[in-house]
């Protein structure tokens, strides 16, 4: 089995929040690495990860940094493979980070999630592989209909609360 995806994250602090993209592309079956690597501490490592990445089959990389957030950016600065990039709550809520990783230069664009939304980097990138795809499409497919059955789960089991003055 071969990586498709590879999951980069600037420490290992960051697991807690990028396992999320883990569990997803488990769930749905898609062959993933994860590293870490600091685009601060490690840079040459960072760049020749990115521009080794599509030779070593890989097609998205998902990318989470938290507060100077560059590791995305200098990923996508170094490769033609989509990055999509993860902004990881620290100082400032991780706005911080959102705005390192949304504010890219024309020409290097990385797709941004919400703060610490791994799991929608992790739909993202099945999204994008789902394209070309059509097995890989079908469980997308599968999962998203799961996410509609659980609403609405909930919105039956929010009519069984009952209050004295609750009208439905």
């Amino acid at each position: 089995m071969k990586a498709i995806v590879s999951i980069i994250m600037g420490s290992t602090s960051d697991l807690p929040v990028m396992e999320k993209a883990c569990k997803l592309l488990d769930e749905l079956q898609v062959p993933f690495e994860v590293n870490a690597l600091s685009a601060h501490r490690t840079p040459e490592a960072v760049e020749a990860f990115a521009r080794t990445a599509k030779e070593r089959g890989l097609k998205v990389i998902i990318a989470g940094a938290g507060m100077a957030a560059a590791l995305p950016g200098v990923i996508a600065a170094s490769t033609t493979l989509p990055v999509i990039g993860v902004p990881i709550k620290g100082m400032l809520d991780g706005l911080d980070a959102m705005l390192s990783i949304i504010q890219m230069p024309p020409g290097i664009p990385v797709a941004t999630v919400g703060v610490n939304g791994a799991q929608n980097a992790a739909i993202l990138a099945v999204e994008m592989l789902a394209l070309a795809d059509e097995a890989l499409a079908q469980r997308l497919t599968a999962y998203k209909s799961g996410l509609k059955a659980k609403i609405e789960k909930a919105n039956h089991d929010l009519a069984e609360v009952k209050y004295e003055y609750k009208t439905n």
